[in-house]
């Protein structure tokens, strides 16, 4: 396993980094959770991120009573807050409030003093940036939270964060978690350079497309146990790769990766990887033997040939979150 910097901070994270958006607490229970930690440990993997709302704070359940077992410094650990916990008013949002009782509540759901990075799930409009800021701060400084950072913030709003922190001798975000993988090139709009900019580590999810490309829903089959064949997963999968001409693009890469006596799940995170800029690729595995197979894809290097080819193939993009813009 190798490891980089987080950004411009001191801490080191895998490169392969263990997620627990819909599996952890509802197709993996806690038993198999625990082999599952266990073997991505026992693999070099430090990095494991979870949210709040992830199966309503289960997730942090399950994964925190799995970490129990091993020295806190051992693991880094990354969590979010922002959407709706409850039907409540206030039980939402990036407030000032909703931020302190959100992280009090994933410390003692995960059984820490502490969570090495606590993420603003998403960016909130009914608050001001200000309001944010200071609270995340104040956690730092209260020792609550070591690091702080965004998911799917666009450029402006990541800049922002950054140079009022910067104005006023603030602890301002140290990263970025997006989405990103070959057939989802949004973040290379502007996000990558501006987190690039300002010493933002990125820390990519979905970096395999929900399973989509690694082959295994190859002529629209639905193996069981895989997300496509359950409806919850299903819902959260970008159907518009579910098609005969997507799932085809899919498969002609495979080509490339027997080329380089890579798995197809090895080869895209290795495409991932290939930017200096991204810190970490989150993997949602399910069984170790996806655990051992996805490690295969650390330090692993594609030619500039291998990357054309795989341009030539997937060669439409889908349109940029935030400006509009078609990729491609």
């Amino acid at each position: 396993m190798q490891y980089r910097r987080l950004g411009k901070t001191g801490i080191a994270i895998s490169e392969i980094g263990y997620g627990s958006w819909l599996t952890v607490s509802r197709t993996v229970d806690a038993e198999h959770t625990k082999t599952l930690i266990g073997t991505a440990l026992d693999l070099g993997i430090n990095f494991f991120d979870t949210a709040d709302v992830y199966n309503n704070g289960g997730a942090e359940e399950t994964l925190g009573a799995a970490l129990q077992a091993y020295r806190r410094s051992k693991f880094v650990l990354a969590t979010k807050c922002f959407f709706p916990m409850s039907n409540d008013v206030n039980d939402r949002g990036l407030s000032r409030k909703h931020i302190f009782e959100s992280c009090h509540a994933s410390l003692k759901r995960l059984k820490t003093d502490y969570i090495d990075l606590y993420q603003c799930h998403r960016y909130d409009d009914a608050t001001p940036l200000e309001e944010t800021c200071r609270a995340m701060h104040d956690l730092v400084t209260q020792g609550k939270i070591i690091y702080w950072g965004v998911s799917q913030w666009s450029a402006a709003q990541i800049a922002e964060a950054v140079l009022f922190c910067r104005e006023h001798n603030m602890h301002g975000p140290v990263s970025n978690q997006p989405i990103y993988n070959i057939i989802n090139r949004s973040l290379e709009v502007d996000v990558m350079a501006i987190c690039a900019k300002y010493g933002l580590g990125i820390v990519v999810f979905s970096p395999l497309a929900q399973g989509i490309l690694t082959g295994k829903y190859s002529g629209g089959t639905k193996p069981a146990g895989s997300r496509a064949s359950d409806e919850v997963s299903l819902n959260y999968m970008s159907q518009k790769y579910m098609t005969p001409e997507w799932l085809a693009r899919v498969d002609a890469l495979k080509p490339i990766a027997q080329k380089n006596s890579l798995t197809m799940a090895q080869l895209v995170l290795a495409w991932c990887l290939r930017r200096r800029e991204i810190t970490c690729t989150i993997i949602g595995a399910t069984k170790p033997e996806q655990l051992i197979d996805n490690i295969g894809a650390s330090g692993k290097m594609l030619s500039s040939e291998d990357l054309a080819a795989i341009d030539g193939i997937i060669s439409t993009f889908p349109v940029d979150q935030y400006t509009g813009r078609r990729l491609g």
